[in-house]
């Protein structure tokens, strides 16, 4: 039997969506929706969830003035094809007044449309709650105003403080390396239509003796800006191969990936000296991916392509790191002989 454990975020969250339902009765909400039967349909909607006050604009025009007129507007339903004034230079005009009014807009243009509005608003300053491809039903609008608001409401409380990073000099660093305090922490990677776990991400974590575990914001900025990184990352090879051998000692054929800093590749010795480690360890190379991010791959080309090209060559696989971050052009990217490409997730969030 599956079991699911309660997280305090669930618990929150459903304890605010039953608070929420009880004052949105004090809301104020403005409907901007040229159409008259469309617009009489969303007023009779928002009176039905328990909304107080509803106001009616048949353009952006008509809701600027009754947004500077009223003291109370909790909450704007924009259409986005009006005459006079359409949904998007009315989201202009409210990014302009600093209005800190949310902001839902609603269209049946389509998502591509609608995606390009939500980043738009944002661009302006406007606060856009959400956006709804048109028919809106009641459902979908409730839930929207209500999930989005107690999305909002939690993350205005007070967070627990963030650990504190202590700065710590080459030296000490060095040393951590040499006492091979540094160790991968693994993050599987899942085949999203069948749930296999196909292999893991190695995350590099220093097990400071004081400290206890140190992120990498404290280490390898400093490895990277004076040249030390390799010493690390061989380090994190070894450690990451022999644990990829004992899973498959234990029947579990998985690949794991290690990243590889763009210093590295300059070396052009680095491609044998990662290939020699990974086989005296007993690893097969093909089950292990080195990650590089886009812009690592197009600096200093001459000796980074000789380096991935190799590796290829004995067989380790290559993933582009971070996709769409850099240097984002298909002439660039076919330069590498990668077998996989991680997309960013700011390409691809929402």
């Amino acid at each position: 039997m599956l079991k699911h454990n309660i997280s305090d975020q669930e618990i929150d969250f459903e304890n605010a969506r039953a608070e929420k339902m009880t004052f949105i009765d004090d809301w104020v909400v403005l409907v901007v929706e040229d159409h008259d039967f469309q617009r009489h349909m969303i007023v009779r909607m928002l009176y039905s969830m328990g909304i107080r006050e509803v106001l009616e604009a048949a353009d952006g025009k008509q809701a600027l003035a009754l947004i500077r007129n009223r003291a109370q507007i909790d909450l704007v339903m924009c259409d986005l094809d009006m005459p006079e004034m359409d949904g998007l230079e009315f989201i202009r005009h409210l990014g302009k007044l600093s209005s800190s009014i949310p902001v839902i807009v609603s269209s049946e243009k389509g998502k591509a449309i609608l995606h390009s509005v939500e980043k738009m608003a944002i661009a302006y300053n406007a606060p856009l709650l959400g956006a709804i491809e048109k028919p809106i039903t009641h459902d979908l609008l409730r839930d929207l105003i209500t999930n989005r608001t107690i999305s909002r409401s939690l993350s205005d409380k007070p967070q627990l403080a963030t650990a504190v990073v202590h700065q710590f000099n080459l030296e000490q660093i060095l040393h951590g390396i040499q006492q091979k305090q540094f160790e991968p922490f693994f993050q599987p990677q899942m085949d999203l239509a069948t749930g296999q776990i196909l292999g893991a991400e190695a995350l590099v974590r220093w097990r400071h003796p004081m400290y206890s575990l140190v992120g990498p914001n404290a280490f390898i900025p400093t490895l990277e800006q004076t040249g030390n990184i390799d010493e690390l990352t061989l380090l994190m090879l070894e450690k990451s191969a022999s644990a990829c051998r004992k899973w498959h000692e234990c029947g579990l054929k998985m690949t794991v990936s290690v990243n590889l800093s763009l210093i590295s590749l300059i070396d052009t010795s680095v491609a044998d000296q990662v290939t020699q480690i990974v086989r005296s360890i007993g690893l097969d190379p093909r089950y292990m991916v080195l990650e590089i991010t886009e812009t690592a791959a197009m600096t200093e080309v001459a000796p980074a392509l000789e380096n991935l090209t190799r590796l290829r060559m004995h067989g380790f696989g290559l993933a582009v790191d971070d996709y769409g971050t850099g240097f984002s052009n298909l002439k660039q990217l076919t330069r590498v002989p990668f077998t996989e490409l991680k997309i960013d997730q700011s390409l691809i969030t929402g």
